[in-house]
């Protein structure tokens, strides 16, 4: 695994993948490289006109590329009811859960979910429910799930799963970020024949450490972030490598997690050490059984093994 890079991922001709926030960051670079090595690539995007550009710049750079762009609202659950109904049941072989938001002021989404808990982890939760017909119709289908190395901070709470209490947003966010793991974790345990993993990037150069600064109006918190992504972070496209290998390499490991080498933070990507409650099979039981009833979305399938 030492050294791995995107110009070990195989041959992806005849597969077809979905990206969500595909039009930025890591997502934009998972979907060029699963699109430069033969994949037929959807980019789920919030925004058709940043989509549009990032469809565009993936086709200047592989002309032959197979890519589409679709509009997907991870905060509106009828937005990803649509997209997953206009993607029918064609197989699907990669399923890439990557959009995401962090550290947002006090935001609800369109189901009055908390924003970060709501995106992050409920929208991507009925997301691959909605999309496991077509999974199940792939040979080997795989789903990968950002997380954080947040999630190490991060713990469910049942009692205020939607800080109603008291909003603090890095205890928001690394709470959406531990779920991201957790379930791709009781994914893995739940579906025959798919394999779901984790993935995070480390500290990667990405806009999404400005955006909630920049919501909020904290200059200095915008400009730190804006530092930190030019001095410290790695490329984006660095820190999407570990959700490509993820997504394509031989012999990844269902429910673990892959990350950057060096100290999680950069670098080739590699297995994961993650917080071990994570892998807590009541822990992923409750998780499931409170995103069914407050997304309305069931998996009909039966436990492995």
């Amino acid at each position: 695994m030492s050294g791995w890079t995107a110009a070990k991922i195989p041959d992806l001709s005849g597969r077809r993948a979905i990206v969500t926030g595909a039009n930025s960051g890591i997502g934009f670079h998972t979907a060029l490289e699963l699109a430069r090595h033969g994949a037929s690539v959807v980019l789920a995007c919030r925004s058709m006109e940043r989509g549009q550009r990032a469809h565009d710049q993936i086709m200047t750079e592989v002309p032959a590329g197979e890519v589409a762009v679709a509009p997907l609202d991870l905060a509106d659950l009828a937005s990803v009811r649509s997209f997953a109904e206009a993607q029918g049941t064609a197989p699907l072989d990669v399923l890439v859960n990557n959009a995401g938001v962090m550290a947002l002021p006090h935001r609800t989404t369109a189901d009055g979910f908390e924003m970060q808990f709501g995106t992050n982890h409920l929208g991507h939760f009925a997301l691959t429910g909605l999309l496991l017909p077509a999974l199940l119709a792939a040979s080997a289908p795989r789903v990968v799930t950002v997380t954080s190395g947040f999630a190490f901070a991060g713990r469910l709470r049942f009692d205020d799963l939607q800080w109603e209490k008291r909003y603090r947003k890095w205890g928001a966010y690394a709470q959406s970020k531990f779920a991201n793991l957790v379930y791709a974790k009781e994914l893995d345990r739940r579906v025959p024949d798919l394999l779901s993993v984790a993935a995070h990037p480390g500290f990667a150069a990405t806009n999404l450490q400005g955006a909630g600064p920049k919501m909020a109006g904290k200059r200095l918190e915008e400009k730190a972030a804006a530092f930190g992504n030019a001095v410290v972070a790695q490329s984006a496209a660095g820190g999407a490598l570990p959700s490509l290998y993820a997504a394509t390499a031989p012999g990844v490991e269902g429910g673990a997690c892959y990350g950057p080498r060096l100290a999680q933070w950069r670098g080739a990507p590699t297995e994961v050490f993650v917080n071990p409650a994570a892998g807590k099979t009541e822990l992923g039981r409750r998780l499931w059984e409170v995103s069914e009833d407050l997304t309305g979305v069931t998996y009909e399938v039966g436990a492995k093994g």
